[in-house]
């Protein structure tokens, strides 16, 4: 079945300013492409949640059945510091303060990311490509642009010029921008001396030689720039034209305007039909900054340790407090907020437990399909978790009335309001099963009890080659015994 014909999705379009009925490239599937992380440091909340706001818009689209090809990237070179043309990467800086080679630092940094995205339950990427795994195809858009007559190269480095572009296109249409005013308020700074105009951004970056991240190119030994990376991989991935591309509202200018830009340049129309932009994370009504101090890293929330915490919140409790509000709306994290929806979590999760004890009737005394129609109008609607959210507690309060017997229900529309209840909150919404993930380890830790007596049988009977067999084997699955004088443990 495809669900999606369904339903009429309305996605708000960054570039129009409007909400446009979604329709794919290609039908009944969906190319996303969301700028990821530049691993450089661990992972902050603020990013945690722009992942999280496509992570269930991902969500929802194979929910309603698209084939959805999702690629977010790995900035793991050309991301200058201050997000400029002048600078040093932002990795290569890391590995010389540290003393380490810069893969050393990329590594540590997205393994922590994979792990806090984990915590969260997020689901992976169709593909996570990097950008130093893309250097030739980056090279190759290069080459294109200067051929175009929309690049340079002066001393080594080759810039984008935004002027020429600008001439027969509309640089700034996604930020709203007007290139006159962009030059007239920009400044001449040390190290543009290179460019023709101030507004040219880098392609390629001669690498100075203390630089450590190099590649040979036919402009000299450099590095690519900050842009190329997105328009490289994407268009690679989905093609010179696809559906959604997605990120945080700081990357509208001038990280996704010069994307745009260099597609354009290239294949002379827009690359992509929907442009989407998630909002920030404050807390306490300020700007979360590492510097100021006004800051809470993901695992503080649920390792505890945050002074602006009264306790420890479990991850499935800030994903619902999250989603509570919707992607395009600036969100305040304060302890009072996520209290509040740690008591509304554990209701659903207390309903949706009384959900399982539900006993049909003869006759329905509720508008079941109205209310299932209402939750997916909220989704359908630019994906609005936190009307659906409400949607899902009139849900909870249906389930309540009936225990209660206060109404009653049909065995078809139990089958409606259960799937739907545990559809939207588990599927869509993102919120792991934790008792469905508890019965597991406890089914688990039955299996190896079991297979434990039956080597402690072999043992006796001093059958040891079944005995090291059942050993070997449960190793190999990660499970290791442990023999003791109290009997035998075990440890995964």
């Amino acid at each position: 079945m495809q669900e999606y014909k369904n339903h009429q999705l309305k996605i708000y379009n960054s570039l129009s300013g409007e909400k446009e009925v979604f329709k794919p490239v290609h039908a009944g599937n969906v190319g996303m492409y969301v700028c990821g992380p530049t691993v450089y440091s661990n992972v902050h909340l603020g990013n945690v949640r722009t992942f999280m706001s496509f992570d269930m818009i991902f969500r929802y689209l194979l929910h309603l059945e698209y084939k959805v090809r999702y690629v977010r990237n790995i900035t793991d070179v050309g991301h200058i510091v201050d997000d400029v043309d002048d600078g040093e990467d932002k990795i290569a800086k890391k590995a010389r303060l540290e003393q380490l080679e810069p893969m050393e630092i990329v590594q540590r940094y997205t393994v922590d990311f994979h792990d806090v995205l984990k915590q969260f339950n997020f689901l992976p990427p169709s593909i996570e490509p990097t950008a130093t795994g893309h250097i030739i195809e980056q090279i190759e858009i290069v080459r294109q642009i200067i051929e175009k007559g929309f690049g340079y190269e002066k001393n080594g480095s080759v810039y984008f010029d935004v002027v020429k572009f600008n001439i027969n296109n509309h640089y700034g249409k996604l930020s709203g921008r007007n290139i006159d005013d962009m030059l007239s308020n920009t400044r001449d700074t040390d190290g543009q001396s290179d460019k023709k105009n101030a507004q040219d951004f880098a392609l390629w970056k001669k690498a100075e030689p203390e630089h450590i991240m190099r590649w040979p190119s036919p402009w000299g030994i450099g590095f690519p720039g900050w842009h190329l990376e997105c328009t490289a991989m994407s268009t690679k991935y989905l093609g010179e034209t696809f559906d959604i591309h997605g990120g945080g509202m700081d990357l509208k200018f001038p990280h996704h305007e010069c994307e745009i830009a260099q597609n354009e340049a290239c294949t002379g129309h827009s690359p992509v039909n929907y442009w989407m932009h998630a909002n920030m994370l404050t807390l306490n009504g300020k700007k979360m900054s590492k510097s100021t101090g006004n800051n809470i890293l993901p695992d503080e929330i649920y390792n505890g340790g945050s002074p602006f915490l009264s306790k420890s919140f479990s991850p499935n409790v800030a994903r619902f407090f999250m989603m509570q509000a919707h992607y395009r709306s600036i969100l305040d994290f304060t302890n009072d907020g996520i209290v509040a929806a740690e008591k509304g979590f554990n209701r659903l999760m207390e309903g949706l437990e009384i959900l399982k004890t539900l006993q049909s009737s003869a006759t329905s005394t509720l508008d079941f399909a109205t209310w299932k129609k209402n939750c997916y109008d909220a989704m359908d609607d630019d994906f609005n978790t936190p009307i659906l959210i409400a949607n899902l507690f009139e849900g909870i309060k249906f389930v309540n009335l009936i225990n209660d017997g206060k109404e009653t229900v049909t065995a078809s529309d139990l089958k409606i309001l259960s799937e739907a209840l545990t559809t939207f909150t588990f599927d869509v919404i993102g919120i792991k099963d934790e008792k469905a993930s508890a019965d597991s380890v406890g089914k688990l830790e039955g299996v190896v009890e079991m297979l434990i007596g039956m080597r402690n049988e072999a043992r006796a009977n001093k059958n040891f080659a079944m005995s090291d067999q059942i050993r070997d084997q449960l190793l190999d699955l990660g499970i290791q015994l442990k023999d003791g004088k109290e009997g035998t443990t075990f440890s995964i």
